[in-house]
């Protein structure tokens, strides 16, 4: 009897989600977040106020500009030069987070697929990440 219910219910139930370790880049917000007065406080007293000044988003944006440009280093021909040219005059994160399909494509076509996924982990790290949603998860409006 167990035996069965057992059987039964197994049919109804999703498949288990794949464990992975992979991490989804998603597009960085408009706004950036500020941190909290008490937590800006605590970290000046702890590190000093030198250490603690963030990074406006003009610094943020020519780092990830850089990171870009060495992401393309050794491509050669016109579309290489045309999306070096789009990375340099990119207003902002998300612009550049929209070149990062085309980054990938290039590389892989002149490096191979493993050099492009290296290249673009190096870009990765201007954009938030979060895990990938399991199929099973139910959705939360």
């Amino acid at each position: 009897m167990l035996a069965a219910l057992t059987r039964l219910s197994a049919r109804h139930l999703p498949p288990p989600a794949p464990v992975t370790s992979r991490l989804e880049v998603c597009p960085p917000s408009l706004l950036p977040e500020a941190a909290p007065r008490w937590s800006r406080a605590l970290r000046r007293a702890l590190v000093g106020e030198a250490a603690t000044r963030p990074e406006t988003v003009g610094e943020a944006l020519q780092r990830a500009r850089d990171d870009f440009a060495a992401g393309l280093d050794g491509l050669t021909g016109q579309p290489a030069d045309f999306l070096r040219s789009r990375a340099s005059r990119a207003r902002s994160l998300l612009e550049l987070w929209h070149l990062r399909a085309e980054l990938f494509q290039l590389v892989a076509m002149q490096h191979g697929e493993a050099r492009a996924h290296q290249r673009l982990a190096g870009l990765n790290r201007h954009f938030p990440t979060r895990l990938p949603r399991s199929a099973g998860a139910a959705v939360r409006a």
